[in-house]
């Protein structure tokens, strides 16, 4: 059992490492306060091929597997968790459900030009009234001719405003759950997006809602086969989630990073705080759960890329990441005391952009329902 990276995987930490702390960090303090979406990163993160690290150079990928990926959305997590967020929904909710189900026609229209960064490309699975309940969607695609008429809604849905493409599920069977999935292009008549949301973290992503107003796509924008696309989805949302898991990961390690630098400045009766043990306790409890939450979220990236079972392993270290990151960040402004509490220090963007992990891309409860369910627990 050998736990050390590859020559080309250390490599890939250093370059995104370097980009994330010479061009990302310097502005993520103001893109937060601003809620100011940086499209001009994204590209530069395309240009440079992050996004094409899980996919194969057939489709202008590099090849480099899903552990490179997940080092890649740690490392600027790490510095501005909303732009990791955009990174890994980009990714692995836009870019992997062409990749996977598409032909390649769809491929050579969409999917190459999204690696490269030239647009985003965004998911559209959330309603008002389907969250966790993913098959409660009440958007519906009729097939009129050789076209699809879709009309519905969606919400909370990243990239969308910048997406060259978006692809949504939709029920397309009046009686039953029978949901597809459609390549919707941006700019087709009908097609609305609104990016106007006021949150409590991750301000500087970009989150809409879509409205499909007598959508019209040709037959052809069909995803995979008809009626399969919760599937499809499910199988999506699994890899997914190692992505933000690797993204709770770069917060947890920024929100140990800051309150370690913190204990060794900062003074109190005479020392530094960290030299009290309540200090350091705190301080050996996120390092330790930052361990504990790399290696369960690389070790669900590894079975991806080995073509084995690893559904319950992301799902692990989704959850296990996510509360960590919630659990450091929170610890971070305690450490800090009152000064955590005000934006001049980065550790209370840390705990609000923390909350979101616990309920994005699956809440912790349903990550919960997805490991008993893995190891044989039916549900009701």
């Amino acid at each position: 059992m050998n736990f050390d990276l590859t020559q080309e995987e250390t490599l890939i930490r250093q370059t995104v490492r370097d980009f994330a702390e010479q061009q990302v960090a310097p502005g993520a303090k103001d893109r937060d306060e601003q809620s100011e979406f940086s499209f001009d990163l994204m590209q530069q993160m395309g240009e440079l091929g992050f996004f094409g690290l899980p996919f194969s150079e057939e489709w202008g990928g590099s090849g480099a597997g899903t552990v490179s990926y997940a080092i890649a959305v740690e490392e600027i997590s790490r510095v501005d968790a909303s732009l990791g967020l955009g990174f890994a929904a980009h990714v692995s909710l836009g870019c992997s459900p062409i990749y996977f189900f598409g032909t390649d026609e769809q491929k050579r229209q969409y999917l190459t030009r999204a690696i490269a960064g030239t647009y985003l490309a965004a998911f559209g699975l959330t309603e008002p009234g389907a969250g966790s309940d993913a098959g409660g969607t009440q958007t519906f695609a009729e097939k009129v001719g050789e076209e699809w008429v879709i009309n519905g809604e969606k919400c909370f849905i990243t990239n969308a405003g910048h997406a060259g493409y978006i692809v949504a599920t939709a029920r397309t069977s009046r009686d039953h759950r029978r949901i597809s999935a459609f390549i919707i292009p941006q700019g087709t008549p009908g097609v609305s997006v609104r990016c106007a949301y006021n949150k409590l973290g991750m301000r500087s992503s970009e989150t809409c809602e879509i409205h499909f107003d007598n959508v019209r796509v040709p037959q052809n924008y069909l995803l995979g086969e008809e009626g399969k696309g919760l599937h499809q989805f499910l199988d999506i949302l699994d890899g997914g989630r190692i992505s933000i898991g690797a993204l709770g990961v770069g917060v947890a390690q920024a929100a140990l990073d800051a309150s370690l630098a913190y204990a060794t400045e900062r003074r109190q009766f005479g020392r530094p705080i960290g030299d009290f043990q309540a200090i350091q306790f705190k301080i050996a409890d996120m390092a330790m759960e930052v361990e504990l939450a790399r290696t369960m979220v690389l070790k669900a990236a590894w079975l991806k890329d080995q073509h084995r079972p690893y559904a319950k392993e992301a799902a692990m270290g989704k959850l296990f990441a996510s509360e960590a990151a919630m659990r450091a960040s929170n610890q971070a402004v305690q450490i800090y005391g009152g000064a955590g509490y005000m934006k001049d220090y980065p550790v209370e963007r840390y705990l609000r952009d923390a909350k979101l992990l616990e309920i994005g891309e699956g809440t912790s409860e349903i990550q919960r329902l997805v490991i008993a369910r893995q190891m044989g627990l039916a549900g009701r």
